[in-house]
């Protein structure tokens, strides 16, 4: 049985042609609790971290690979803004409808005002496949970085920036 919002992600990616693979699994709020999920899935799952200025003012999503270390000032520079750090759950809510590990690409679908940019660490944009939560932190979903970015992010109305970490 599935949470309306996964539901939704569901709707939206078939209506799209979007091809994917499931896995149902336990709660995975951690990168480590998504180690077995790579496994079952063939491919990584990526870090999704929900970031913000520091007068909350302008949010990101930031789409990088699990092995990669997150260093603040390295993004900072790049995308122009002083003094990033991880917005609070009801931003999350508020923008993506996602909650604490839960976060996801996919919930760049709730944000109809476009509050959020999304940031892909080039890495993830080279691979062939990118594996994500499907709104909720109990399935995990594997698709093409091309769906991904040609389909997904293109009906949804969301442009990513391209980092490199």
């Amino acid at each position: 049985m599935t949470e309306p919002t996964e539901s939704a992600v569901y709707e939206l990616l078939n209506e799209l042609g979007v091809a994917y693979q499931r896995v149902s699994h336990a709660p995975a709020a951690t990168m480590e609790d998504c180690i077995k999920i790579d496994e079952q899935l063939g491919v990584e799952m990526c870090k999704n971290l929900f970031l913000c200025n520091r007068q909350k003012t302008a949010f990101y999503l930031l789409m990088m690979p699990a092995d990669k270390e997150f260093r603040t000032k390295d993004l900072s520079r790049q995308i122009n803004s002083a003094r990033l750090s991880f917005a609070g759950a009801e931003w999350m809510q508020e923008f993506l409808g996602l909650q604490p590990g839960a976060v996801s690409v996919l919930g760049l679908m709730n944000d109809k005002d476009h509050r959020v940019q999304l940031l892909i660490d080039e890495d993830v944009l080279q691979k062939e496949f990118v594996g994500c939560h499907p709104c909720v932190n109990t399935a995990s979903l594997k698709m093409t970085v091309r769906d991904l970015t040609e389909k997904f992010l293109l009906a949804v109305g969301h442009d990513p920036i391209m980092v490199t970490l």
